[in-house]
C-alpha cells in the first residue's frame, strides 16, 4: 500500500508515470502531515512546565490530532484505489441496450464515489482549523511555526483535495449532485481561506 512506503519511495512512485498516487493522494498526506504538526505542538506544550495549567486541553488536542492523522493516512490509498470503480466499470459489456444502461449506471456511480473519496479529504482536513486556532494562541510559542506549516499543509489539502473533486464532477450527469458537491466546496473553502490567512497573520506577528 501507499501509505506503507517510505518517503523516498513514496515521492519515486508519484514522480513515475503509474497514475497513483496523484494530487488526491498528495493532499491527503498533506492533511495527514498538518494533524501531524499541530498534534506535536500540543504535545511539545504538554511537555513544558511553563504551559502547566493547559496541559490537560493540549493532550486532547494531542490525541485527537492523532486520529486525524491516521484517518488521512488511510485516505492516501482510499483515494487512489477511488477511481478503480470507474474503471472496472468501463470494462463491463456493452452488446445490449440492457448492458449499455447499467455500464452506464456503473460508470455514474464510479465517478460519484471518486468525487466523493477527495470531498471527504477537504472538508474534513477544513475542521483542523478549529485546532490550528487555539494551538497558535494558547500552544507553546517555541512551536508557533509549526502551527504556521500545519495550517498551509491544512490549506494545501482541502484546496488539493477539490480539485480532484472538479475534476470528476465534469463527468457527473446527476446535476443535482454536481451542484450541492460545488456549493459545499465553494463555501468550505471560503471559510478555510479567511481562518487561514488570520492564523497564520498571528504566527507572523509573533516570529516577525
Amino acid at each position: 500500500m501507499l501509505k506503507d512506503l517510505s518517503v523516498k519511495d513514496f515521492v519515486a512512485e508519484t514522480a513515475s508515470d503509474s497514475p497513483a498516487p496523484g494530487g488526491g493522494s498528495v493532499a491527503a498526506l498533506a492533511a495527514a502531515q498538518a494533524a501531524a504538526l499541530l498534534g506535536m505542538v500540543a504535545n511539545l506544550t504538554v511537555k513544558s512546565k511553563k504551559y502547566e495549567e493547559l496541559h490537560e486541553e493540549m493532550a486532547k488536542y494531542a490525541d485527537e490530532c492523532k486520529k486525524y492523522e491516521e484517518e488521512f493516512i488511510d485516505f492516501i490509498d482510499k483515494d487512489a484505489n477511488s477511481f478503480n470503480s470507474v474503471m472496472e466499470a468501463f470494462k463491463m459489456p456493452k452488446e445490449t441496450d440492457e448492458e449499455k444502461v447499467a455500464r452506464s449506471a456503473k460508470i455514474q456511480e464510479g465517478y460519484k464515489k471518486a468525487a466523493n473519496v477527495p470531498f471527504t479529504v477537504g472538508k474534513t482536513a477544513a475542521e483542523l482549523l478549529d485546532m490550528a486556532e487555539v494551538l497558535a494562541k494558547k500552544g507553546n510559542k517555541n512551536a508557533i511555526t509549526d502551527v504556521g506549516v500545519g495550517v498551509l499543509n491544512c490549506k494545501l489539502a482541502t484546496i488539493g483535495a477539490f480539485y480532484n473533486v472538479k475534476i470528476n464532477l465534469g463527468s457527473i450527469k446527476d446535476e443535482e449532485f454536481v451542484a450541492n458537491l460545488k456549493k459545499e466546496m465553494a463555501e468550505i473553502l471560503s471559510v478555510v481561506e479567511k481562518r487561514a490567512d488570520d492564523i497564520l497573520k498571528e504566527v507572523e506577528t509573533i516570529i516577525e
